[in-house]
């Protein structure tokens, strides 16, 4: 009885071991791939965790794209230069907190990272122009700036938008308009509104006043093209429509 009982599940197993579905080395493969993206994801969710909060409380030492930029001086049989001069928030006068927000992001203080509104008018205005606009906010432009690398792709943009994210979740609007205002691009090898201000008006960043905040901050979009002490038509205009728009935000309570 036991002899036959025994055989009849020794039967059953063998049945069932005939439509199991053999290992392939594929499907070994496979799982390999799957487990190197999910320890490289893990990697990244914290490493980017952790940059950010570091540069809550540690100035950023430089940005790839001043490394970019000496390297291309470099190519083209210059010398190396990244003037740049780390000031605190309170040593940047208000002017030109008010002028970068008048020219760059007049939503910045009630955003929460992102002006949906901005980027639907740019990607209009693009759809219809060949010159390209942005719709980016000063917290999408500063995440940029310390964290990535320069250049269009949906790569890139995914990266700005979690990197914007955390920003805003970790920082303060004060810490982000600090970081801004001193990692920017402000000239041929300036960066920073302290350099800028040297540079162009030879006074400190605490110094400078209304109209020459929103001559600095007229050539954000383009600094290595345009000239903040020898600006165009087209620059005074965008000036005078800046200095009227800080008229209208007034003071900024960070």
């Amino acid at each position: 009885m036991q002899m036959a009982q025994a055989n009849k599940a020794k039967s059953k197993t063998n049945t069932k071991s005939k439509y199991r579905k053999p290992q392939t080395r594929w499907g070994g493969i496979g799982r390999l791939v799957f487990r190197i993206v999910k320890l490289l994801f893990i990697a990244f969710v914290g490493l980017s965790l952790f940059g950010v909060i570091l540069f809550r409380f540690v100035n950023p030492p430089f940005t790839w794209l001043m490394i970019q930029r000496g390297f291309e001086r470099k190519a083209d049989g210059k010398e190396w230069k990244i003037d740049k001069e780390w000031v605190d928030f309170d040593e940047i006068a208000d002017p030109m907190k008010r002028a970068a927000v008048a020219a760059e992001d007049q939503t910045f203080l009630e955003n929460h990272g992102f002006d949906f509104k901005a980027i639907q008018r740019a990607i209009e205005k693009n759809s219809k122009s060949k010159k390209l606009i942005g719709g980016s906010t000063i917290t999408q432009q500063t995440a940029k700036n310390v964290f990535l690398y320069q250049g269009r792709s949906f790569l890139r943009k995914g990266l700005e938008a979690w990197f914007t994210v955390l920003i805003e979740v970790f920082w303060s609007k004060k810490r982000i308009m600090e970081v801004y205002l001193n990692v920017i691009e402000m000239g041929d090898g300036i960066y920073g509104v302290e350099a800028a201000s040297q540079a162009y008006f030879h006074k400190p960043a605490s110094k400078l006043t209304v109209r020459q905040a929103a001559a600095i901050a007229v050539i954000f979009p383009s600094p290595r093209k345009w000239s903040a002490t020898n600006p165009t038509r087209y620059l005074k205009h965008r000036q005078y429509l800046i200095r009227a728009n800080m008229r209208r935000l007034g003071p900024l309570e960070f």
